[in-house]
Protein backbone atom coordinates (compact mmCIF):
# COMPACT_ATOMS: atom_id res chain seq x y z
CA UNK A 1 0.00 0.00 0.00
CA UNK A 2 1.46 3.34 -1.08
CA UNK A 3 0.42 6.94 -0.58
CA UNK A 4 2.09 10.35 -0.41
CA UNK A 5 2.28 12.78 2.48
CA UNK A 6 3.48 16.10 1.06
CA UNK A 7 6.72 15.19 -0.78
CA UNK A 8 7.28 11.95 1.15
CA UNK A 9 6.13 8.59 -0.19
CA UNK A 10 4.74 6.24 2.48
CA UNK A 11 4.82 2.47 1.87
CA UNK A 12 2.88 0.17 4.19
CA UNK A 13 3.61 -3.57 4.11
CA UNK A 14 0.65 -5.93 3.80
CA UNK A 15 2.29 -8.25 6.37
CA UNK A 16 1.81 -5.51 8.96
CA UNK A 17 -1.87 -5.26 8.07
CA UNK A 18 -2.13 -9.06 8.40
CA UNK A 19 -0.59 -8.84 11.88
CA UNK A 20 -3.21 -6.26 12.85
CA UNK A 21 -5.94 -8.60 11.57
CA UNK A 22 -4.50 -11.54 13.53
CA UNK A 23 -4.33 -9.42 16.70
CA UNK A 24 -8.03 -8.61 16.27
CA UNK A 25 -8.89 -12.31 15.94
CA UNK A 26 -6.82 -13.17 19.03
CA UNK A 27 -8.29 -10.32 21.10
CA UNK A 28 -4.95 -8.52 21.30
CA UNK A 29 -5.82 -5.47 19.22
CA UNK A 30 -5.63 -2.98 22.11
CA UNK A 31 -2.07 -4.11 22.86
CA UNK A 32 -1.24 -3.86 19.16
CA UNK A 33 -2.56 -0.28 19.11
CA UNK A 34 -0.51 0.75 22.18
CA UNK A 35 2.66 -0.68 20.62
CA UNK A 36 1.88 0.89 17.24
CA UNK A 37 1.37 4.28 18.92
CA UNK A 38 4.72 3.99 20.74
CA UNK A 39 6.49 3.05 17.48
CA UNK A 40 4.86 5.99 15.66
CA UNK A 41 6.09 8.31 18.45
CA UNK A 42 9.56 6.79 18.14
CA UNK A 43 9.78 7.27 14.39
CA UNK A 44 8.12 10.67 14.74
CA UNK A 45 11.01 11.65 17.02
CA UNK A 46 13.50 10.71 14.30
CA UNK A 47 11.51 12.64 11.69
CA UNK A 48 11.13 15.73 13.87
CA UNK A 49 14.87 15.80 14.58
CA UNK A 50 15.65 15.25 10.90
CA UNK A 51 13.35 18.07 9.79
CA UNK A 52 14.74 20.39 12.48
CA UNK A 53 18.17 19.82 10.91
CA UNK A 54 16.77 20.81 7.50
CA UNK A 55 16.42 17.34 5.95
CA UNK A 56 13.26 15.72 4.58
CA UNK A 57 12.95 11.99 3.81
CA UNK A 58 11.91 10.97 0.30
CA UNK A 59 10.37 7.67 1.36
CA UNK A 60 9.22 5.90 4.53
CA UNK A 61 8.72 2.14 4.28
CA UNK A 62 6.85 0.43 7.13
CA UNK A 63 7.15 -3.37 7.24
CA UNK A 64 6.83 -6.08 9.86
CA UNK A 65 10.50 -6.05 10.87
CA UNK A 66 11.64 -2.57 9.92
CA UNK A 67 10.59 1.05 9.53
CA UNK A 68 13.00 2.37 6.92
CA UNK A 69 13.24 6.16 6.63
CA UNK A 70 15.02 6.90 3.37
CA UNK A 71 17.90 9.16 4.34
CA UNK A 72 20.47 9.68 1.59
CA UNK A 73 21.99 12.74 3.30
CA UNK A 74 23.44 10.90 6.28
CA UNK A 75 27.03 11.03 5.11
CA UNK A 76 26.69 14.77 4.37
CA UNK A 77 25.65 15.72 7.92
CA UNK A 78 27.91 16.23 10.90
CA UNK A 79 28.33 13.49 13.51
CA UNK A 80 26.54 15.70 16.03
CA UNK A 81 23.49 16.07 13.77
CA UNK A 82 23.34 12.35 13.06
CA UNK A 83 23.68 11.53 16.75
CA UNK A 84 20.83 13.94 17.54
CA UNK A 85 18.55 12.42 14.86
CA UNK A 86 19.21 8.82 15.93
CA UNK A 87 18.96 9.50 19.66
CA UNK A 88 15.74 11.52 19.40
CA UNK A 89 13.70 8.41 18.52
CA UNK A 90 14.14 6.66 21.90
CA UNK A 91 14.17 10.05 23.63
CA UNK A 92 10.68 10.78 22.27
CA UNK A 93 9.47 7.53 23.86
CA UNK A 94 11.00 8.44 27.22
CA UNK A 95 9.44 11.93 27.02
CA UNK A 96 6.02 10.29 26.60
CA UNK A 97 6.68 7.68 29.28
CA UNK A 98 7.40 10.13 32.13
CA UNK A 99 4.09 12.10 32.15
CA UNK A 100 2.11 8.89 31.54
CA UNK A 101 3.81 7.22 34.50
CA UNK A 102 3.14 10.27 36.69
CA UNK A 103 -0.55 10.13 35.69
CA UNK A 104 -0.56 6.44 36.61
CA UNK A 105 0.88 7.24 40.05
CA UNK A 106 -1.97 9.72 40.50
CA UNK A 107 -4.59 7.04 39.93
CA UNK A 108 -5.02 7.03 36.16
CA UNK A 109 -4.55 3.29 35.73
CA UNK A 110 -5.75 3.14 32.13
CA UNK A 111 -2.66 4.99 30.92
CA UNK A 112 -0.16 2.34 32.10
CA UNK A 113 -0.24 0.22 28.88
CA UNK A 114 0.75 3.30 26.87
CA UNK A 115 3.48 4.18 29.38
CA UNK A 116 4.79 0.59 29.34
CA UNK A 117 4.77 0.48 25.53
CA UNK A 118 6.81 3.70 25.26
CA UNK A 119 9.29 2.56 27.91
CA UNK A 120 9.69 -0.83 26.21
CA UNK A 121 10.15 0.62 22.71
CA UNK A 122 12.63 3.21 23.98
CA UNK A 123 14.73 0.72 25.96
CA UNK A 124 14.59 -1.92 23.23
CA UNK A 125 15.90 0.50 20.62
CA UNK A 126 18.79 1.51 22.88
CA UNK A 127 20.20 -2.03 22.83
CA UNK A 128 23.67 -2.06 21.18
CA UNK A 129 22.44 -4.06 18.17
CA UNK A 130 23.50 -2.88 14.72
CA UNK A 131 19.97 -2.69 13.31
CA UNK A 132 18.71 -0.65 16.29
CA UNK A 133 19.38 2.93 17.36
CA UNK A 134 21.71 1.82 20.16
CA UNK A 135 23.99 0.04 17.69
CA UNK A 136 23.99 3.01 15.33
CA UNK A 137 24.84 5.36 18.20
CA UNK A 138 27.64 3.05 19.35
CA UNK A 139 29.00 2.98 15.80
CA UNK A 140 28.94 6.78 15.61
CA UNK A 141 30.76 7.17 18.92
CA UNK A 142 33.38 4.55 18.03
CA UNK A 143 34.17 6.13 14.65
CA UNK A 144 35.26 9.29 16.47
CA UNK A 145 38.18 7.33 17.99
CA UNK A 146 38.68 4.39 15.63
CA UNK A 147 38.45 3.52 11.94
CA UNK A 148 35.09 2.62 10.37
CA UNK A 149 36.18 -1.03 10.04
CA UNK A 150 37.17 -1.27 13.72
CA UNK A 151 33.90 0.37 14.75
CA UNK A 152 31.95 -2.08 12.57
CA UNK A 153 33.69 -5.07 14.12
CA UNK A 154 33.08 -3.71 17.62
CA UNK A 155 29.36 -3.20 16.97
CA UNK A 156 29.15 -6.69 15.45
CA UNK A 157 30.61 -8.07 18.70
CA UNK A 158 28.17 -5.99 20.78
CA UNK A 159 25.32 -7.25 18.61
CA UNK A 160 26.28 -10.88 19.21
CA UNK A 161 26.76 -10.25 22.95
CA UNK A 162 23.27 -8.75 23.09
CA UNK A 163 21.31 -11.24 20.98
CA UNK A 164 22.89 -14.56 22.03
CA UNK A 165 22.25 -14.25 25.83
CA UNK A 166 18.77 -12.86 25.12
CA UNK A 167 17.94 -15.81 22.83
CA UNK A 168 19.41 -18.38 25.26
CA UNK A 169 17.51 -16.98 28.23
CA UNK A 170 14.36 -16.64 26.11
CA UNK A 171 14.57 -20.32 25.14
CA UNK A 172 15.11 -21.30 28.79
CA UNK A 173 12.15 -19.14 29.81
CA UNK A 174 10.00 -20.80 27.16
CA UNK A 175 10.84 -24.27 28.47
CA UNK A 176 10.31 -23.32 32.12
CA UNK A 177 7.24 -21.07 31.94
CA UNK A 178 5.92 -21.18 28.39
CA UNK A 179 6.55 -17.42 28.04
CA UNK A 180 7.61 -16.65 24.46
CA UNK A 181 8.05 -12.86 24.76
CA UNK A 182 11.85 -12.77 25.19
CA UNK A 183 12.41 -15.40 22.51
CA UNK A 184 10.16 -13.40 20.17
CA UNK A 185 12.26 -10.28 20.84
CA UNK A 186 15.42 -12.24 19.98
CA UNK A 187 13.90 -13.56 16.75
CA UNK A 188 12.73 -10.05 15.90
CA UNK A 189 16.28 -8.70 16.34
CA UNK A 190 17.71 -11.42 14.08
CA UNK A 191 15.15 -10.71 11.35
CA UNK A 192 15.71 -6.95 11.69
CA UNK A 193 19.41 -7.58 11.06
CA UNK A 194 18.59 -9.60 7.95
CA UNK A 195 16.25 -6.91 6.63
CA UNK A 196 18.81 -4.24 7.46
CA UNK A 197 21.17 -5.99 5.05
CA UNK A 198 24.23 -5.26 7.24
CA UNK A 199 23.87 -1.57 6.46
CA UNK A 200 25.80 0.63 8.82
CA UNK A 201 26.13 4.27 8.34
Amino acid sequence: MRFRLASTQIELSYTLLCLAAVSVMLGLFSGFLWCAAAIIIHEGGHLLAMISCGYFPKRIKISLFEINISDDKRTERSVRQNFFIIFFGPFANFICFLPCFLLYLNGMNRIIPFAAANCSVGLFNMLPVMSLDGGQLAYLLLTRRFSALTAEKAVNALTFCSIFPCAAFGFWLLLRTGNVSLLFVSVYMVFSLLFKGNRYY
